[in-house]
């Protein structure tokens, strides 16, 4: 069964980091670029990273840049997001999903993105 599973989310000071895990299973990463999107309460959808399955290419939304770093651990068939710096607009559910194919768009948005996975909560919060 295709699965896409995120982990890692919850609450954190101004300033603190997080990491977010995204686990594949019944698929491998191989072909695939994983993307990384939130979505604020009443808010749009955004692209935040994305990084294909070799870990090169990787792209950013301005708003992360410098501060969220994305990762790809082949042997664990999972894609990190490093969050430092993280600031109370940072506050989402944060998704991933993946794309059949090696690039990654300069502008993240979810054309093409067919699998998602369930979520995971980010509260910045002093």
């Amino acid at each position: 069964q295709l699965r896409l599973v995120e982990y890692g989310g919850g609450l954190v000071q101004p300033g603190g980091s997080l990491r977010l895990s995204c686990a594949a299973s019944g698929f491998t990463l191989a072909y695939y670029t994983i993307g990384w999107f939130r979505q604020a309460p009443g808010k749009e959808r955004e692209g935040v990273s994305c990084v294909n399955s070799r870990g090169v290419g990787a792209r950013y939304a301005d708003s992360v840049k410098g501060r969220f770093t994305v990762s790809v651990g082949n042997a664990e068939n999972t894609v990190y997001l490093q969050m430092n710096d993280l600031k109370p607009e940072d506050t989402a559910t944060y998704y991933c999903a993946r794309r059949r194919g090696p690039i990654c768009a300069s502008k993240i948005t979810e054309e093409g993105y067919n699998t998602w996975g369930q979520g995971t909560q980010v509260t910045v919060s002093s």
